[in-house]
């Protein structure tokens, strides 16, 4: 459980220090080479830890802690109606569906990458829109070119 929660704070804080690190930054200043290595290493790192560290912990903390294992039922659907816990084991009819609690924790991990996809699409879209003004926007011709004048 330690492994599991320090892992997902590591990747919030490291998150935290790109937001903090973009709004700090002026729009349009040149990347020097070293910069751009240390923005480079540091992001592969968090990349790592958020899509390899923490679902992986959580596979562990699943396993050994909740002890969620394929023997383990958490649900039985079949003809005769739906069971929950250790009376799926007896469960008859035809179409039986047992669900373990594996299949919960593969759920559960499936989630996270799913969760860390999704705020990694919308965090990239922040980091590109840095920075532009929400203001009016220029007036416009007829053709879609700014006004510079009036005529």
């Amino acid at each position: 459980m330690v492994a599991f929660v320090v892992s997902f704070m590591i990747v919030v804080v490291g998150v935290a220090i790109c937001l903090w690190f973009g709004h700090r930054r002026p729009i349009g200043t040149p990347v020097t080479w070293g910069e751009a290595f240390v923005g480079g290493t540091f992001m592969f790192a968090l990349m790592t830890v958020a899509y390899g560290v923490v679902p992986h912990q959580w596979l562990e903390f699943a396993d050994t802690e909740l002890l969620w294992r394929p023997d383990r039922l958490l649900m039985g659907i079949s003809a005769d109606g739906i069971k929950f816990g250790e009376a799926t084991a007896n469960l008859g009819g035809t179409g039986r569906i047992l669900i373990s609690y594996q299949a919960l924790r593969d759920v559960v991990a499936t989630l996270i990458y799913g969760l860390y996809l999704g705020a990694h699409m919308y965090l990239w879209s922040v980091w590109q829109k840095r920075g532009r003004s929400k203001g009016a926007l220029e007036p416009t011709s007829r053709f879609g070119r700014p006004v510079i004048r009036k005529a």
